[in-house]
């Protein structure tokens, strides 16, 4: 018999043992030691069978137990203790604290996806995993930032292979109450809850689309997170947060709209319940949550005390907004049909906000864009004053792939910097590492994080710790891969050969992320045969451990695990190569800590940043890489390996098989005989049980464990960011936002009628001539060259511009290279709107120089001189 309905029913616990309910609903224990120890110390058993879920856990114990529990004065007192710890962590002050008064007191952070743990599965890849990481980083640095995201009520899919190996997508639908998250509600009157918080939207055709806000607690940091499926909604809307990345155009499209606009909404109504400042800066994580700056807008317009006019409203919002783009390419991009959005937004989702004004925000109105296309990047960097990318090479990327928004301007100027991304070290640095750690030096020592004092570590020790990983990782794959021929049809009889998958003494190498074509999953299948070698080889045998899900959507990326996933079928091979479905936390947990060299060879420059590498790294993984995101910048010839990228002029066919034979020689060459050192074989040949084991301990090797550890840990560490995010971004727009709205706008109104005054004149603007003094028929270095320049400015004053000269090394073609720039001051009014400008450069450099006049919108509001994209050059 089929049950018609199933919910879960809460645990009521004891009086004596009650905290238990709180330290399991704040997903601190996710990545704090002691409080996994706790709960699996309740009952083993049951910690292992609930997936190290502590809310399932407290589920399945028996009503005996639990007073058994609450009667033993010990289990009482850890628990008590564990509780304390954690008011001391929600309450004490961090770094944060220590900053200044120009910090935020509020930061909201919106993103589609959030990968915090597994038992909250919320999340595709790594854009949710860095989100997760973030709300981590934020809440031990104590940053006062508010998560804001969607509740999916089948999360991503599951993977399985079928037996032919295709992917196989399964999504089982996730109960909310068994989940940690508390339902967002009113306040409670005369002990009667509150009505659970309902944010609600107007759609076409009279429709409404109605949520209500789950709060996941992420340490210090609350999560909100909108779910369409409430009874107040028709099935249609109650289906709009049914998956992540699920369904078509009109379905993304209202996923968006309801994180960016309901996610505001919902900030507004916990602000009310909580006493929570209101954010002082709104960061878009990506461009799925850019309505939010069109919400934000309709509230100013719509101010019955103070409206502000579109031009305003538009200024006030752009200065306390900070946009992170994730995409090397513009298909990674959503992009809907403009009649799409005007359909949306004449339902009367914005009132105040003039359509057509929406619209423009996210057109490709610029040379090579499509103009009937509404660009949600686009969108999130015309309504951001500030915007980053996730690596330095992204942001090398980015200006290069936004140009068309500035138009006259070099790439380097182009207002999009970058923070590289970092990963949450307590959440993926193997505990038994940390354990490590304190033993030889402390407690203090990793709390201050000394990643340096891994060379004080004896090679002993190291080289042990590294196999002892290996070892339980050997063991994670044996299960798994077991379980995963099972669900492809195979019976026991047939799988007594998973048993022996892997060896703990192998070159163990990893490979997982999501499968997109770009990420070339299959590189190293490029020659069979030479892979076939590699793990066979009799004295320098590699293994390989692979996993990664496909967008159910792209049969491409799907072709590419079933060819791969065929190859690790041969029984030649099947020992040595594993696919491993349904990548998620819980795996990564042990395949990290246990490869020996973490692979990586996206197509140079897609990959955004690429953190996999960089948890592999904290673990004293070395990197084999493409050099592109991360890797690009943090590589030094010690931490791992770079693999040689093909010239740009070869076809794909060509650079594939370029890059996979320099992989090859790596290995060959390289990698495996620095990993074995030494080695002993029993003589086998290399289809036989050969057993190469390394020297006790390859020093080669170690060392560059050691200066892994040692250089990447902290340079890779999400509290890095967290504090380059604080320092660049968040506290430059809190200021800047503060500035735009004090005085009744005084600022932001002040701004937008200049930025409309020199958007009206800037066609008229010219710089009619320049000349140089000062230098002679054979220039020298060290002489001074004194630059005029003749500009009409029309009805604009020297106040509204700078004039800059900008010289260096001329090419033969004319374009500048190491370019110096120094701004010319207004020297005389010529009348008529004609000024001269004047300044001097010195000669510094020997060879062909030459130099060039510029001219910018200057404004003391304005975040760079790039930022209205207007310019006129000489």
């Amino acid at each position: 018999m089929k049950a018609i309905r199933r919910f879960t029913v809460r645990t009521v616990l004891p009086e004596s043992i009650r905290p238990l309910a709180r330290l399991a609903t704040n997903l601190r224990w996710s990545w704090h030691r002691p409080t996994r120890e706790l709960f699996a110390g309740l009952s083993p058993e049951l910690w292992e069978e609930s997936h190290h879920d502590p809310i399932a856990l407290l589920g399945s114990i028996s009503r005996e137990k639990l007073e058994e529990l609450a009667a033993d004065s010990g289990v009482v007192e850890r628990i008590q203790s564990a509780a304390a710890d954690l008011d001391r962590y929600l309450s004490q002050p961090r770094w944060y604290q220590g900053l200044g008064e120009d910090a935020p007191a509020c930061i909201a952070y919106f993103s589609p996806e959030f990968g915090i743990t597994e038992v909250l599965p919320q999340y595709s890849g790594g854009l949710g995993i860095l989100a997760g990481d973030h709300l981590k980083a934020a809440s031990d640095l104590g940053v006062p930032l508010i998560g804001v995201g969607l509740l999916y009520q089948a999360g991503y899919f599951k993977q399985s292979l079928s037996r032919d190996a295709w992917q196989q997508e399964t999504y089982p639908v996730l109960d909310p109450d068994g989940l940690p998250l508390t339902l967002l509600r009113q306040h409670s009157k005369g002990g009667v809850p509150g009505k659970p918080v309902q944010i609600s939207l107007p759609l076409p055709n009279g429709r409404t689309l109605h949520a209500h806000v789950w709060r996941a607690d992420v340490g210090r940091v609350p999560l909100l997170l909108l779910d369409s499926n409430v009874p107040a909604n028709d099935d249609a809307a109650r289906g709009i947060t049914d998956r992540l990345y699920g369904g078509g155009g009109d379905h993304r499209l209202q996923q968006e709209l309801l994180l960016g606009m309901g996610g505001v909404k919902a900030l507004r109504v916990y602000q009310q319940l909580t006493g929570t400042p209101a954010p002082e800066v709104f960061h878009t994580n990506e461009g799925h949550a850019g309505f939010l700056g069109i919400e934000r807008i309709q509230e100013a317009m719509a101010d019955p005390n103070e409206p502000l006019t579109w031009d305003e409203a538009l200024a006030a919002g752009r200065a306390s907004t900070v946009f992170t783009t994730h995409t090397p390419v513009p298909a990674g991009i959503d992009r809907f049909e403009t009649v799409q959005i005007k359909h949306f937004f004449e339902a009367g989702l914005a009132p105040a906000v003039p359509t057509e004004k929406i619209l423009e925000l996210g057109r490709e109105n610029y040379d090579g864009g499509n103009p009937s296309v509404f660009n949600m990047a686009v969108m999130g960097l015309r309504l951001a004053q500030r915007a980053n990318g996730v690596a330095k090479l992204h942001g090398v990327v980015s200006r290069e792939m936004f140009a068309g928004l500035w138009p006259g301007f070099d790439h380097s100027e182009i207002p999009i910097t970058s923070v590289t991304n970092g990963v949450h070290v307590p959440t993926w640095v193997d505990p038994r590492i940390a354990m490590l750690a304190r033993e030889q030096f402390g407690s203090e020592a990793e709390a201050l994080g000394r990643w340096d004092l891994a060379y004080n570590v004896s090679d002993e020790d190291v080289w042990a710790m590294r196999r002892q990983l290996r070892a339980s990782l050997v063991e994670d794959v044996r299960r798994r891969l077991r379980a995963s021929w099972k669900k492809r049809g195979a019976a026991d009889a047939e799988l007594g050969w998973t048993d022996t998958v892997l060896d703990p003494d192998v070159l163990t190498i990893g490979f997982a992320r999501r499968v997109p074509t770009y990420k070339r999953l299959t590189l190293m299948l490029r020659d069979p045969k030479r892979l076939k070698a590699l793990l066979l080889d009799p004295q320098h045998p590699i293994q390989l451990v692979i996993a990664g899900k496909s967008h159910p959507a792209d049969d491409a990326g799907k072709k590419m695990i079933q060819d791969l996933v065929r190859f690790t079928d041969d029984p030649a091979v099947r020992h040595r190569i594993v696919f491993l479905p349904n990548y998620d936390i819980a795996m990564a947990r042990t395949l990290f800590p246990g490869c020996d060299v973490w692979l990586n060879n996206p197509l140079r420059p897609l990959e955004a940043c690429g953190t996999s590498g960089m948890k592999a790294a904290i673990n004293g993984s070395l990197n084999l890489s493409v050099l592109d995101g991360w890797w690009d910048e943090m590589y030094d010839g010690e931490n791992g390996w770079a693999i040689p990228t093909a010239n740009n002029g070869a076809s794909s066919e060509e650079r594939d098989d370029i890059e996979a034979a320099a992989l090859y020689e790596l290995l060959e060459t390289q990698v495996a005989p620095r990993f074995y050192g030494s080695t002993v074989s029993d003589g086998a040949g290399a289809a036989g049980p050969s057993q190469p084991r390394p020297e006790a301990v390859p020093t080669h090797w170690v060392s560059m464990i050691k200066h892994t550890l040692a250089h990447l840990g902290p340079a890779v560490s999400a509290e890095r960011m967290l504090q380059d995010y604080v320092n660049t971004l968040y506290r430059p727009a809190a200021v800047s936002g503060r500035r735009a709205a004090a005085e009744s706008f005084k600022e932001a109104k002040g701004l937008a009628a200049w930025t409309s005054k020199v958007r009206a004149a800037w066609p008229q603007l010219m710089v009619e001539h320049v000349d140089s003094v000062g230098v002679s028929e054979e220039p020298q270095i060290g002489d001074t060259l004194q630059v005029n320049a003749y500009v009409a400015l029309h009805n604009l004053t020297p106040d509204d511009v700078s004039v800059e000269v900008a010289y260096g090394r001329a090419e033969e073609s004319d374009e500048l290279e190491e370019v110096t720039v120094a701004e010319l001051g207004a020297l005389e009014n010529l009348g008529n709107g004609r000024h001269l400008f004047s300044g001097s450069v010195v000669i510094n450099r020997s060879g062909s120089f030459g130099y060039t006049v510029r001219v910018f919108p200057k404004h003391s509001a304005l975040a760079s001189k790039a930022e209205l994209g207007l310019i006129v050059n000489a």
